[in-house]
Formats: structure tokens, sequence, C-alpha cells
């Protein structure tokens, strides 16, 4: 489970002085815990990568502010902090990979781009972000 492994790589964070890492894994832990609580249950390791993708978008977000800003500083942070929530998810797809399972599925020319990613969503999460997922989506259509 994620949420165990990031209690872990906490206290070791904690132990060694890692700010960053003991940053990002606090708000990462803060919010399966919150999530958690309003279930009510244990999550899923679905819903546990739903969280971590959710925390990785923010962190893009944050990291195309600090480019446009031109801010080398946050940059580094915030690439930093990508690569340590990336480390918490599956292996990532690649757009080939993606089209073939897509393919493979029943997406093809002519369909609606909302039918397909109907099919594309539950078959990626975790596997590939929303992003790339729909850039293949109109690719195949």
């Amino acid at each position: 489970m994620i949420k165990a492994t990031v209690f872990e790589q906490l206290k070791r964070a904690m132990k060694e002085k890692d700010v960053l890492a003991k940053g990002v894994l606090t708000l990462l832990k803060s919010a399966l815990d919150s999530t958690e609580k309003e279930k009510g249950t244990s999550l899923t390791s679905e819903e546990e990568i739903a969280i971590v993708n959710r925390e990785v978008k923010q962190t893009n977000q944050a990291l195309e502010g600090a480019q446009k800003a031109n801010r080398q500083d946050l940059i580094e942070k915030e690439e930093a902090k990508l690569v340590l929530l990336k480390s918490f998810l599956p292996k990532q797809l690649s757009e080939e990979e993606i089209a073939a399972l897509l393919t493979e599925a029943g997406v093809v020319k002519g369909m609606n781009m909302g039918d397909a990613m109907k099919i594309a969503k539950p078959l990626l999460t975790g596997k590939a972000d929303g992003a790339t997922m729909s850039k293949v989506v109109k690719s195949l259509l």
C-alpha cells in the first residue's frame, strides 16, 4: 500500500533531516489520510494512485508557473518533488503502448471522443496521465 510506504519514507526523511522530502511526504500523507477519513474505510490502491496523480498534476502546474516566471530555484524544487511523487506511481506507459492497448480495447477511427475516453480511462488509470491519454486518443480518432 502506498500509504505505508509514504509513512516509512517520511520517518526516514525526518531522521535524515531531508526538508524537501519531509514536506512532500507530509502533504501526500495528509491527502491520503483525509480522503480515507472522508470515505470511512481504507483506500483501494486505485484510489491511492488517484491521489498521488492529483499531487503530481498540482506539482506540474507549479512547475509551469515557475518556468514562466523564470525562477530557477523553484524549478529545481518542483522537479525534485515530481521525482519523489512519481516514485509512488506504477510504471507509466509510452504513447505507443497506450495506442496499442486502446486499439485492442476497440477504440477506432470515427469514434466519438467521449466514448473513446470512457474506454481509455478505466483501462489506463494509474498507467498514464490524463494529458497523454487524451493526446493518444485524439491521434487514434
